[in-house]
């Protein structure tokens, strides 16, 4: 299994063998749903809180006697039937959403991930990403090169995001040369994970055989 490599201009510069344990696997719905619903479970912070009855303040003296005066007996202006009152089975700050992930299933996850994208040819190998100083024109530039293959043209003219970009390694020029375009979120590879590959349309790998080789790291 081979795929072209691009340089940051656009033009094809030569091919890379995919490693069909990470780019060949049939894609597994079942496996990558329970993943990417446990992750995002887990970056749910849960801050929503709803106060009981017996939490709000006030409501203390009853609001009129009991009986006598022909309006329905109440005990407390706090009751949740009542403006200002309590909230009955409202969201709890102290609920946890954690779910825990096998490494091998989010790992086989990631994979299959990858998989469906190569398979959709969504997937842009570029064999190096760098610039001398930081502007945003030169990225910008890169993005409208990249537009040119076939496949990518949303790339140069998109208004929201539709491509991660990931890099070999951190690298601060790069990041903030591309973090004011829209078209890309960014990253490093050693980060990447099912749900970021599948949240957007396309996936730009830079350095490429570094970058296949961490991917391979995980399942070692």
């Amino acid at each position: 299994m081979e795929a072209k490599v691009y340089n940051q201009k656009g033009k094809e510069v030569s091919t890379l063998a995919l490693p069909e344990e990470i780019f060949g696997l049939k894609w597994n719905s079942d496996l990558v749903h329970q993943v990417v619903t446990s992750m995002m479970s887990n970056k749910r912070a849960g801050t929503a809180n709803a106060r009981t009855r017996g939490e709000v303040s006030g409501g203390g003296k009853k609001p009129w006697k009991q009986k006598g005066t022909g309006r329905a007996r109440h005990g407390s202006t706090r009751s949740p039937i009542w403006r200002g009152g309590g909230v009955t089975h409202g969201p709890l700050a102290e609920k946890s959403y954690k779910k825990k992930i096998n490494k091998k299933m989010k790992t086989k996850a990631l994979y299959t991930a990858l998989s469906e994208k190569n398979r959709k040819g969504q997937i842009l190998f570029v064999d190096t990403l760098s610039f001398d100083k930081i502007k945003t024109k030169d990225a910008n530039e890169v993005l409208k090169s990249l537009a040119k293959v076939s496949g990518f043209e949303r790339l140069g003219t998109s208004k929201k995001a539709v491509a991660f970009l990931s890099f070999a390694k951190k690298d601060a020029t790069l990041e903030k040369s591309f973090r004011n375009l829209p078209p890309v979120v960014y990253g490093t590879i050693s980060n990447i994970n099912p749900v970021e590959v599948l949240s957007y349309k396309y996936l730009i790998v830079a350095n490429p055989e570094e970058s296949l080789k961490f991917l391979a790291s995980k399942n070692a």
